[in-house]
């Protein structure tokens, strides 16, 4: 009979060597994947027009320009209005918002909660059926009047079902029943257990659940469309769409042979990638600081539902 070949703990190790190499090769080669274009990006967006022109989308351009950031700049005192009014919706909106989803995911986690199974198939029933556009616009245009306000790019975007379902899988599986109970024994609310006990061990989902919900306000601009028309209430993004809108309509009367001299030395597609990279990067930047958290909150809040 042949026998049996024992793997020693030297091959364990160099196997396991490999697989780590191999990995982080991969994972490297998909990090740069996602950076790389963001870099080309902005490299374009620094880009002389004539150049892409002539020479196509190159990693090194022979002329280095800031002619699509100083068209930008030319709106500086909109583009800065604009941006102070998506930074102010998107940090309120996200305090809202992770407020709003951990206080129902906490109460429907709770196994001593009588209506917790009715209260989390309600939050089911409404991420399943939508009520689309029009009784949205209604809703926010006529019952609660809030046309030309920035509660309207605020409330719509508050509370999410998904946010709940994530802090929900976090509590159930990272808050220990017994410090509840210890905390009840001690006389504590169920708010001072939330607040005092609660949130500090969440902290890792609640971070998680504030990333999405702020990238989702941050890249909001269709609420702005169907809710604002004055200028002074004009998020970042809705008036990037605008400036692009208006590049192209531009872009038309120079083609049609209107206007001609006015607009030739706009760069047309110097701008579109100078306006992702205004979109883009202050939220990119912010990621670094959550990271840690996101891992840790999506790792344990993606155990069990």
């Amino acid at each position: 009979m042949r026998k049996k070949k024992h793997i020693t703990a030297v091959e364990i190790r160099k196997f396991s060597a490999g697989t780590d190499l191999f990995f982080n090769i991969f994972i490297g080669i998909f990090a740069l994947s996602c950076i790389i274009p963001f870099f080309f990006i902005i490299i374009l967006s620094l880009t002389k027009e004539s150049d892409m022109t002539t020479y196509g989308y190159q990693f090194w351009p022979k002329h280095f320009v800031l002619t699509s950031y100083v068209y930008l700049g030319k709106m500086g005192k909109q583009v800065l209005q604009s941006l102070g009014v998506t930074v102010f919706v998107t940090i309120v909106g996200t305090v809202m918002n992770s407020l709003f989803s951990s206080t129902y995911a906490y109460a429907i986690s709770r196994r001593d909660f009588a209506y917790a199974r009715f209260f989390t198939i309600f939050a089911l029933i409404s991420m399943l059926f939508v009520p689309g556009m029009v009784p949205t616009y209604l809703v926010v245009t006529q019952m609660l009047g809030l046309q030309n306000n920035i509660w309207a790019l605020i409330l719509p975007m508050s509370f999410g079902v998904y946010n709940v379902l994530i802090m929900r899988s976090f509590f159930k599986t990272s808050i220990p029943e017994a410090i509840i109970e210890s905390a009840r024994i001690d006389g504590a609310s169920e708010m001072r257990i939330f607040r005092s006990i609660v949130v500090p061990l969440a902290i890792p989902g609640i971070a998680t659940i504030s990333l999405f919900t702020s990238l989702g306000y941050w890249n909001d601009w269709m609420n702005a469309l169907l809710y604002i028309n004055v200028d002074n209430l004009v998020p970042l993004q809705y008036l990037l769409v605008k400036i692009q809108n208006n590049i192209q309509v531009m872009t038309s009367q120079m083609q049609a042979g209107a206007s001609a001299a006015m607009v030739q030395n706009i760069p047309t597609e110097g701008m579109r990638f100078a306006v992702v990279v205004v979109a883009t990067l202050p939220i990119a930047l912010t990621y670094p600081f959550f990271q840690k958290y996101f891992v840790k909150g999506m790792t344990i809040g993606g155990v069990k539902g």
